[in-house]
């Protein structure tokens, strides 16, 4: 039983990672519009030093959605070939994939009756 705790912990850990990092993507995007939106709504201000970082701030977002993108297709990626792992695993062994969801089941059903 250890092992399949272990492996649900792992999991668990796991998927709170994932939901944090496309938590921390959706937040980051709605920053990026709202920074956007700002230098949008100031392009019309005048002075040479406004007009300097203004450029600064939209070569920064440009960057930063070139990086977003790659992190999000990398996610993707990863995402991909762990299912492709599961679903290899779940076909080669039906019945501890049975007795992994069990166990996960009852230790998810025994942390929800606990509230």
């Amino acid at each position: 039983m250890n092992a399949i705790e272990s492996a649900t912990e792992k999991s668990m850990r796991k998927l709170s990672d994932e939901v944090t990092k496309e938590q921390l993507i959706a937040d980051f995007k709605v920053v990026m519009a709202d920074a956007e939106a700002l230098l949008k709504a100031s392009a019309n201000q005048g002075g040479e030093k406004l007009a300097e970082v203004r450029a600064r701030a939209e070569e920064s977002l440009r960057a930063v959605k070139a990086r977003m993108a790659e992190t999000q297709t990398a996610m993707l990626a990863k995402t991909k070939a762990a299912a492709d792992v599961t679903d290899a695993y779940v076909h080669e062994n039906p019945w501890k994939a049975i007795g992994i969801s069990a166990g996960l089941g009852l230790v998810i059903g025994l942390l929800i009756g606990r509230r």
